[in-house]
């Protein structure tokens, strides 16, 4: 995650059925867990950067259930970590379902399974039907906060290890813990690499204080530098410093019209309308004035351009359409308004990964966005 790329790559998702769709189309990913191997291994190879996963405990309901089959993190984490040599691991957590100490151990074990390679994604959690399933209740005003305070115990508990005479208490808002430590710590020191998503502004305010990485929704390429001028200004208060990533849904085709016309089956002929009106619900996103309206995402730059809808695509996942020579442009873009990363997903991982690794990366180190 530190190494020499300017424009960082991940795998995103692909831990999930569905992937990054709300679709019924029968190519969409079925998170087969052979499959989900060999993609590894496969970006392992061609030198992507990292692996992110998506934390779920249920699906988005519809015709498909798209996330109803996924891996949990902390496990696939090991599992992949033990598999491949080169690209960071993230594993994902939601900080209500979580200790920090079981998270410090979990962590750290993962960091020795990679040598070095494990990052953490901390989520604090919205989706409160996933959330009855463990009897946690969100407090969606303080979720943060709680978050911060997470954080700061995870991150000294790895920092110092407890080791004798190093043990600790904590009494705080939201934890009060008695001899707190934890032994192996991580390779990384003082801990690995920490990642967190959010676009609000208290998700953004959690980031300049915890993260080295925020992951945000980019739903317009003119919005970029505004977005990356104030988490880095967010941060400096905190004296840090964070890289914005961004998360894209990538149709790479030899041909424009191929592309576009893959986007439109998959993301709107065979849209699963009734999982986005679920995902709608559960954020609280029901009402069109509202500027966080999911519908308003949706209507992106590719949406005006071609004048098509693409319900099934999931929100604010910045559509990455065309040839590998447009991809690269849109990319380039990207980089040259201060986003640091972007995480990526295809509707079919394995199928469509090999294209897009052996066209768009060659173009991307010609641009300037990849040394390796």
């Amino acid at each position: 995650m530190f190494g020499p790329n300017p424009f960082k790559l991940g795998v995103f998702s692909a831990n999930c059925d569905g992937g990054l769709s709300m679709s019924k189309a029968p190519e969409r990913w079925r998170a087969d867990w052979r499959e989900i191997e060999q993609l590894a291994l496969l970006c392992d190879e061609a030198g992507i950067d990292f692996i992110l996963p998506v934390a779920k405990w249920a699906g988005y309901q519809g015709e498909a259930n798209n996330y109803g089959v996924s891996f949990e993190t902390l496990t696939h984490g090991a599992a992949l970590g033990a598999l491949t040599r080169r690209m960071a691991i993230f594993c994902t957590v939601h900080v209500p379902l979580m200790t920090p100490a079981f998270a410090a151990k979990a962590v750290a074990t993962v960091d020795h399974v990679t040598r070095g390679r494990v990052g953490l994604n901390i989520v604090c959690g919205w989706n409160q039907d996933e959330f009855d399933m463990h009897g946690v209740t969100i407090d969606a005003d303080r979720r943060y906060d709680q978050g911060l305070e997470w954080f700061r115990i995870f991150a000294r508990l790895l920092e110092t290890g407890g080791e004798t005479g190093g043990s600790f208490d904590w009494d705080g808002e939201f934890y009060r813990l008695r001899n707190l430590h934890t032994a192996p710590t991580s390779l990384q020191r003082p801990w690995p690499v920490i990642m967190s998503a959010g676009f609000s502004p208290k998700g953004r305010a959690f980031a300049g204080q915890a993260a080295d990485v925020l992951f945000t929704n980019v739903t317009e390429m003119d919005q970029v530098s505004t977005l990356v001028g104030d988490v880095h200004r967010t941060a400096a208060l905190y004296g840090r410093h964070v890289d914005v990533y961004t998360m894209a849904h990538i149709v790479c085709r030899p041909t424009r019209a191929e592309a576009e016309e893959f986007y439109y089956y998959f993301a709107e002929e065979m849209a699963d309308r009734a999982a986005l009106d679920y995902y709608k619900q559960q954020k609280g996103l029901i009402n069109p004035a509202d500027v966080r309206f999911v519908d308003r995402p949706l209507l992106t730059r590719f949406s005006r351009g071609t004048g098509r809808n693409y319900s099934g695509s999931y929100p604010g996942a910045y559509p990455l359409i065309g040839t590998p020579d447009d991809i690269t442009d849109q990319m380039v873009q990207m980089h040259a308004q201060g986003l640091a990363g972007a995480s990526i997903a295809f509707l079919d991982y394995l199928r469509e990964a090999p294209f897009f690794l052996g066209e768009v990366l060659p173009r991307m180190r010609r641009a300037g966005l990849r040394v390796a």
